[in-house]
């Protein structure tokens, strides 16, 4: 029998006895691949490399799949901080609070996307240390000392059926209410308690055994449910009667460009401050002018000011992101990073609001949006010769897309004649051509043969599709995009007639005399966007911003906000995905899919 289940187990690698090998096995543990997840952030989120990953699991490196489990190998026991837990059935908050000697509150705030309602087989929950858990119950005493003279009289020792050691915020009610003692037993068994004498942190007391004349056999211990726990150690929302906000950007000794770009993000911050002082909300903003040195961050941190901030934006290079988010976590401030990262801090730090999406999660939603637009799509690759690294990408994981939904598709090259696209089109379904190239110089290269195709072929329902740069290229082929009815992805998008846009454009004229660059994003634009979201937030909702963010229901200017928290113990990506489109009709739609 024993030979049996071993067979079924090892058939069985996905499923149940696997998951239960996994628990038991101290090298790995399992983590379920989510949408969007990549190698990299998989990796970013646990402190290990990728290839400590490949090495459990070969062909991970090639591709992986949302579902699935991969082996996440355990760092050194003797260096390890932390742990990370996969949750397996039957499991509960209770049992690894008693598991780990950690308290239910500390594995709360190691984990602040856990909730009774996501706590389920599959989630990985990060274990904090005993040093981090300053109330865990690893640190209470359990054991007595022995006894080897048995003349000498032990009356403490015999009454003390454990030792408790006191931790932060407990009372003799809730010690006594956690042992089923009553407070004058306590008392008497530690007669230092007497008085006004009051338990401090790190005490020991004694827990006597319970009264000789008890004669009712005693209630089992009621072990608390996942709500209540969670419940009991949810957080007292705080409201902000002034929000303390701080900018650190570089402002100043930076390439001009730079700077202009700073000052323009700035100015339009500005005006979301006023617009909202308008409406009541009261905002103290603190802006420092930072440098690239990590002394000119350091400097900025060191003032006495900043533990009590409740939100900074910032910082532009990306060296400082990290020290920087440290710092915001320590002192409980959330810092939203409003500029392109290619840091993975946010994979591992609670306080971190990442306004530009990973590559990864972006792409993962425009193919979601894709075959929900085109679920009768006929996809043409139009492969350029030149400048194909930077969509390589993107086009590899829509052709698997395409591939797991049987979406038909080919591939032409960039100069192929009219004749060979019409050849590639089929009558019954919708015609994607996408480039796989965002330059420019494709587009031209391009176009003029679709051009032609569209012309020829006015019956057949033939679409462009392309990136989020096409939109500084409007001048150029604004007629050409009408024509060939042409869709772009994008997080960042304004249609400059629309009354929003015109209203901000003309009070940014008459604040500052000049016009925003017109590189995209436009930083006025998303300096407005991103003030007005998070300082409206937190004075709408003050520390429960985060559980209330999907009722904010603004409607930005520019930028698309839709956050997710990464993991349990990690931060927020911006998930929100536009595509623009450019009708035969001459109009401009903008296409929100959620």
């Amino acid at each position: 029998m024993k030979k049996i289940n071993r067979i079924i187990c090892s058939l069985l690698l996905a499923g149940a006895c696997s998951f239960v090998a996994a628990q038991e096995n101290q090298s790995y543990f399992l983590h379920t691949i989510e949408k969007g997840q990549s190698l990299y952030s998989i990796a970013s989120m646990y402190g290990i490399s990728q290839s400590d990953i490949i090495k459990l699991n070969p062909g991970s490196d090639e591709k992986i799949y949302v579902g699935r489990a991969l082996r996440i190998p355990r760092g050194n026991a003797n260096v390890q901080k932390e742990t990370f837990h996969t949750i397996a059935s039957g499991e509960t908050l209770y049992r690894l609070t008693t598991k780990y000697g950690v308290s239910a509150k500390a594995i709360c705030d190691a984990n602040p996307g856990l909730s009774a309602e996501n706590f389920r087989i599959g989630q990985v929950i990060r274990i904090p240390s005993s040093s981090e858990a300053s109330d865990s119950t690893s640190e209470s005493q359990t054991t007595t000392p022995v006894v080897t003279n048995n003349n000498i009289p032990g009356p403490v020792e015999s009454r003390c059926r454990e030792m408790h050691r006191v931790k932060r915020k407990e009372t003799v009610f809730s010690i006594s209410r956690e042992y089923g003692l009553s407070e004058a037993d306590l008392i008497a068994a530690n007669p230092e308690l007497k008085g006004d004498n009051k338990i401090k942190k790190g005490d020991f007391l004694c827990i006597p055994y319970p009264t000789a004349q008890v004669v009712q056999p005693s209630k089992p211990q009621t072990i608390p449910t996942d709500s209540e726990l969670f419940n009991e150690n949810k957080k007292t929302t705080k409201r902000f009667n002034t929000i303390k906000a701080a900018l650190i950007l570089p402002l100043l000794d930076v390439s001009k460009g730079e700077s202009d770009r700073m000052v323009e993000y700035y100015e339009g911050f500005l005006m979301a401050v006023d617009s909202l002082k308008r409406t009541g909300t009261s905002i103290d903003l603190y802006t420092y002018n930072s440098g690239p040195e990590s002394s000119s961050l350091n400097s900025i941190l060191n003032k006495s000011e900043m533990k009590s901030m409740d939100i900074i934006f910032g910082p532009l290079y990306q060296s400082h992101i990290e020290p920087l988010a440290n710092f915001a976590k320590k002192n409980n401030i959330r810092l939203v990073i409003p500029f392109t990262s290619k840091d993975n801090t946010v994979f591992r730090n609670p306080a971190v609001y990442q306004i530009n999406t990973p590559q990864s999660y972006l792409y993962s939603e425009v193919y979601d949006h894709f075959v929900r637009q085109f679920p009768n799509a006929n996809v043409i690759f139009i492969e350029a010769s030149q400048g194909t690294k930077d969509k390589a990408e993107f086009i590899k994981g829509l052709k698997d897309e395409l591939r797991n939904r049987a979406i038909p598709m080919k591939s032409l090259k960039e100069d192929a004649s009219v004749e060979t696209l019409k050849a590639a089109l089929r009558p019954d379904r919708e015609n994607i051509f996408i480039p796989t190239s965002g330059s420019n110089l494709t587009l031209i290269k391009a176009l003029p043969q679709l051009t032609l195709l569209v012309r020829d072929q006015p019956e057949s329902r033939i679409h462009l599709f392309g990136y989020p740069e096409w939109q500084t290229y409007t001048k150029d082929h604004l007629e050409t995009f009408f024509e060939l009815d042409t869709y772009f992805y994008s997080s960042f998008y304004t249609n400059n007639l629309l009354p929003a846009a015109i209203n901000f454009t003309k009070n940014y004229r008459r604040w500052y005399g000049k016009e925003m660059d017109e590189r995209y994003p436009k930083f006025g634009m998303l300096g407005f966007d991103t003030g007005y979201f998070f300082l409206k937030g937190l004075s709408r909702y003050g520390s429960g911003f985060e559980q209330n963010m999907s009722g904010m229901n603004l409607t930005p200017i520019q930028t698309g906000f839709k956050f997710q928290r990464v993991n349990n113990w990690g931060g927020f990506i911006n998930k929100k995905v536009f595509f623009v489109r450019f009708t035969k009709n001459y109009e401009l739609i903008k296409l929100d899919f959620d």
